[in-house]
């Protein structure tokens, strides 16, 4: 009877660990319940340890006590992280050396970001960064940054990445067919969300594609692109008969180059472009991860030094011209946008530059930032967003596209 006294504190110190995990990832329709177990199994602790407050091994079990929270909490996150990803690849129905109908199928092939919250996506990130040796977000931090994308869906309410892609092939799509191509099939992909690149190209060799060209719709070759190229290359395409290319990003895209500042002219309205402020957000990753994917920053910059060339080229004064990253580097944001208020730039216009489409960063986490600036409330500050389904968006994807399709 003793022994159970003394064992009942850690048990439960165990589950309040455990369910701490559970309050901070599930999703926000379970939240009330994790946290109302939580509690609950905190009180149970509580009143357990007044019963052996004065008992010879109280201290002892105390201790013992946040050992085994730890040792929840610790296994919850761990359970967590070896999450099976639900994402579906259907059966490879196609015979190996099939030559396929002819026609030439696009896999548009995109980072993503679920519509409502799901960490799958930021757990595949983990899970590959651990296997890389790439340091990011120690383990018992991995719930709490979890629970911070959760508040970023509960903040905006849902994502607008999707909807925005699905808008985007569409359009990419209605060009192909204006110039009389009918035959092309079209597949959207996302590295994030459903279909996965691999779904999708093995659902265009099950419609027969002989050809694939993969349309990376991202700004640089990066993390995201290699793991997205590897989940394709595992499909094994040419020996089901098909030929298999990919595309380049864009951050050399002369024409997404020139779409910033053609939507920066379309929001100055009677403001004088040598009144104006430019600023273009980068994503931004740590210097760590630059010594494997140096790419990612260096795309990330040579594109958006050469479009503040264009504005410069456009009439806009080369003072009022900046960079500054979402996070993990500087400048911020709000210090750029102070800087121009006090050499009286009337107002400011910027962009989410390295995102293809709206997301919870273009959204939420880049205006945020934005809005720590003190001249944010003395100025306009326009938010220009990603890229999006701007018409010249869907052109540098083409371009991409149609030197691959000159090589088929």
């Amino acid at each position: 009877m003793i022994l159970l006294e003394w064992l009942l504190p850690l048990l439960t110190a165990f589950a309040m660990g455990y369910l701490t995990v559970q309050y901070l990832t599930v999703h926000p329709i379970r939240m009330s319940l994790m946290l109302l177990l939580a509690v609950g199994a905190l009180i149970a602790w509580v009143l357990q340890m007044v019963l052996l407050v004065e008992e010879a091994p109280a201290l002892g079990v105390f201790a013992g006590s946040v050992a085994a929270f730890a040792a929840g909490y610790v296994l919850a996150t761990r359970l967590l992280l070896g999450r099976e990803d639900p994402r579906p690849v259907p059966p490879i129905e196609r015979q190996k050396g099939d030559p396929g109908k002819g026609h030439t199928a696009i896999v548009y092939f995109t980072h993503g970001e679920p519509e409502t919250y799901d960490p799958i996506g930021w757990i595949n990130q983990f899970n590959e960064f651990d296997s890389q040796k790439i340091p990011f977000v120690p383990l018992v931090a991995r719930p709490f940054f979890i629970r911070n994308l959760r508040n970023s869906y509960l903040k905006v309410g849902a994502s607008r990445h999707r909807q925005t892609h699905e808008r985007m092939i569409r359009m990419l799509e209605q060009e192909y067919r204006r110039q009389g191509d009918t035959s092309t099939h079209f597949y959207l992909s996302f590295l994030d969300d459903n279909p996965r690149p691999d779904a999708a190209v093995i659902q265009a060799l099950n419609d027969g594609a002989s050809h694939i060209v993969v349309a990376e719709v991202f700004v640089s070759v990066s993390n995201h692109t290699a793991e997205g190229e590897a989940l394709i290359r595992e499909v094994g395409v040419a020996s089901y008969g098909a030929t298999l290319r990919f595309t380049r990003p864009l951050w050399d895209s002369d024409i997404l180059q020139r779409m910033l500042v053609a939507r920066a002219d379309k929001a100055l309205g009677e403001t004088p472009r040598d009144r104006v402020g430019v600023l273009l957000v980068g994503h931004g990753q740590p210097d760590e991860w630059d010594r494997e994917w140096p790419t990612e920053t260096e795309h990330e910059m040579e594109f958006r030094r050469r479009t503040l060339d264009r504005f410069a080229e456009a009439g806009y004064p080369t003072k009022n011209l900046s960079l500054a990253w979402m996070e993990f580097k500087e400048p911020k944001p709000a210090e750029m946008i102070d800087r121009y208020r006090q050499d009286g730039v009337e107002k400011v216009v910027y962009f989410s530059a390295a995102i293809s489409a709206d997301s919870l960063h273009s959204q939420i986490d880049v205006p945020e930032l934005v809005n720590k600036a003190r001249s944010s409330r003395e100025i306009p500050v326009i938010n220009l967003g990603a890229w999006n389904d701007d018409p010249m968006a869907i052109q540098a994807i083409k371009e991409r596209i149609d030197e691959q399709l000159a090589l088929v």
